[in-house]
């Protein structure tokens, strides 16, 4: 088992920067892959972002692309969504997830957060 517990999110305004953070505890972090998804109110649950288990493989959705840089600390356990020129449509939660290899599909996650909540305003 892995349990991941996010912080970070917050309001902030557009064109702003906010950094989420997830922790791992449980089995050995390095083993997996990180991912990061969002769900807006009444949408689907989307793919944002994914990094391999060596940082060496990094993934984003076109909306993220220039904005959004995922990484991570195997020492601390860690997973990082740093968010830059935030816009409104990306008010959403936000969870990490972790399984055995990096995807954007999130059936292929195994273990997920609680998630942290977003808000953008204009």
């Amino acid at each position: 088992q892995v349990q991941l517990v996010e912080s970070g999110g917050g309001l902030v305004q557009a064109g702003g920067s906010l950094r989420l953070s997830c922790a791992a505890s449980g089995r050995t972090f390095g083993d997996y892959a990180m991912g990061w998804f969002r769900q807006a109110p009444g949408k689907e649950r989307e793919f944002v972002a994914a990094i391999s288990r060596n940082s060496i493989n990094r993934y984003y959705a076109e909306f993220g692309k220039g904005r959004f840089t995922i990484s991570r600390d195997n020492a601390k356990s860690t997973v990082y969504l740093q968010m830059n020129r935030l816009k409104p449509e990306d008010t959403a939660v936000y969870y990490c997830a972790a399984g055995p290899q990096q995807s954007t599909v999130r059936r292929d996650y195994a273990y997920w957060g609680q998630g942290t909540q977003v808000t953008v305003s204009s």
